[in-house]
């Protein structure tokens, strides 16, 4: 470990707990301990955290590759990021008896429920050591939700243009301990079931080189090219992990993108700006959600849609896990998923919505199969999409993704399928998008024989939608299903206390969704 030259502390000692904030820069609880004393900055791998469900070995390479950064963004001011593999409360143990009653400082945390009972668990700790614990926010998320005092976009609006965390000019550091270094953080931490060879790298430079290129010259087209697997790869910001781990501040973002828009003169350039601005409040709306029902990641928003028949299937279950269900665009956004951890989120929904709906599989295993494959996992967003196209959320607006449709529309020439889905790569244009409908002369010819070349679909998706439709509308109408809590301040919402529409069938358009990103 680097050595650092001896500093003559004043003032209790001050602990900076790092979670999903792996930066400097706009750091609320770096800012206040830095100005309130000596300071010791941590990190605590937590194992238990990364064996649960929805986690995976990809989202951890992300993660490490951020606390390298850190690491470094930290010896740069003369310290140095202190590591323990071990729970948070054996670390703040380890920290109490070296240092005695101390000042925690940390960002709160919007995510699933183990992290919401890990710092339920931390509070308590802190009051039985006589330890003071300062949580500060450190997006558009209000706890409570009651202090809010205002609707969620005026309250993101001034949050958004609010000075960034500066640190003081005079740093003091308490000395990390010479035994607990980056080198302790593990190459890998649990087993994947499938690479992930095209992830994105973590850290500041990657963020700062997305944010720097997306507003140059990439987000010229944002709205036009997010919807299309094929140009939301380069189309879109791309700056999703970052933002779930905070490699780089939300509000940093949000304020270059402004400061870029507000330059621009109000053309087209200006409009695709004003877009992402508002994704980048969605996303914290879309926390919000889970802010104030953290048990959604396992309990439906509204539990009467849970009647729907959706028994686990294991067969169809793996068919669509693994990009076999003889939907070409849907194996080949599965298997896209599968090498980059990304996908852009209009697919997000048609994999969730062909799971849940055209398959009937059960929400809670897609749910936890697509946050592993997700190297950008943020619970708020992904468990309020999931409620919401498995109609968990009873919406009032049924989106149902016929895949066909979405071939066609967004991949005419088959470009992206015969990418990913190499097995179809002879097929013709005609048939690209449905080559179970191929004579079977024209089968053999492109050596598509039987189910092991390429399947056939698993079911019918017409006559299944026509089923599903008939049976989301008569159960919402026979239990006079009100719109989910939490889902009350979206556009064009129908008014608190109005009954629901029937759910209407919507081939989604790129409007109809909220698409981050």
């Amino acid at each position: 470990m680097r050595a650092f030259p001896p500093i003559t502390p004043s003032g209790p000692p001050q602990v900076v707990w790092f979670k999903r904030d792996l930066r400097v820069g706009d750091h609320a609880a770096l800012a206040h301990a830095s100005a309130a004393g000596p300071v010791l900055c941590v990190y605590a791998v937590e194992l238990e955290h990364w064996h649960q469900p929805c986690i995976s070995d990809r989202q951890w390479q992300f993660v490490r590759e951020c606390l390298l950064s850190l690491d470094a963004q930290l010896k740069s001011l003369g310290t140095a990021l202190e590591v323990h593999v071990a729970p948070v409360i054996q670390m703040l143990d380890v920290l109490y008896q070296r240092l005695g009653t101390f000042t925690l400082h940390s960002h709160q945390e919007t995510g699933g429920l183990w992290t919401y009972a890990r710092d339920r668990a931390v509070a308590a700790w802190c009051r039985d050591h006589g330890v003071r614990w300062h949580e500060y926010p450190q997006n558009g998320v209000v706890r409570p939700v009651s202090r809010r005092g205002r609707r969620f976009k005026e309250h993101w609006d001034a949050w958004a243009v609010a000075p960034l965390e500066r640190l003081p000019s005079h740093l003091v550091w308490l000395e990390p301990a010479s035994d607990q270094t980056v080198l302790l953080l593990p190459t890998a931490i649990k087993t994947d079931p499938l690479p992930c060879a095209g992830r994105q790298r973590g850290g500041l430079q990657p963020a700062r080189d997305l944010l720097d290129s997306f507003l140059d010259s990439r987000g010229q087209s944002y709205g036009a090219n997010m919807s299309s697997p094929i140009s939301a790869e380069h189309g879109c910001s791309r700056l999703s992990p970052h933002i779930a781990q905070g490699s780089i501040s939300l509000r940093q973002i949000a304020q270059t993108t402004l400061e870029v828009r507000e330059a621009a003169p109000r053309t087209h350039w200006h409009r695709q700006l004003h877009s992402y601005v508002t994704r980048l409040w969605w996303h914290c709306y879309a926390l919000q959600v889970l802010e104030n029902q953290p048990e959604m990641e396992r309990q439906a928003l509204v539990p009467e849609m849970e009647q729907l028949p959706r028994p686990m299937d294991a067969a169809r279950f793996d068919a669509w896990r693994l990009g076999r269900t003889g939907w070409p665009m849907v194996d080949a956004c599965m298997r896209f998923l599968h090498h980059h951890g990304w996908l852009n989120f209009r697919m997000r929904a048609m994999l969730v919505t062909v799971a849940t709906h055209t398959l009937s599989l059960p929400w809670r295993p897609v749910a936890d199969w697509l946050a592993q494959m997700f190297v950008d996992f943020e619970p708020g967003i992904h468990y309020t999409q999931i409620q919401m196209h498995s109609s968990m959320a009873a919406s009032p607006v049924l989106r149902l993704y016929n895949p066909v449709t979405q071939a066609r529309e967004l991949d005419p020439q088959g470009h992206f399928v015969r990418c990913w889905v190499p097995e179809l790569a002879a097929v013709p244009d005609e048939w690209i998008a449905m080559p179970w409908a191929m004579p079977a002369t024209l089968r053999h010819r492109f050596g598509l024989v039987g189910a092991a070349d390429y399947p056939a679909p698993l079911v019918d998706f017409e006559q299944v939608h026509r089923c599903v439709k008939a049976e989301i509308a008569a159960l919402r109408s026979s239990l006079g299903l009100q719109a989910a809590p939490g889902f009350n301040e979206r556009p064009r919402q129908a008014a608190r206390g109005r009954r629901t529409p029937a759910p209407e069938q919507v081939d989604a358009k790129p409007s109809a969704q909220i698409s981050l990103f």
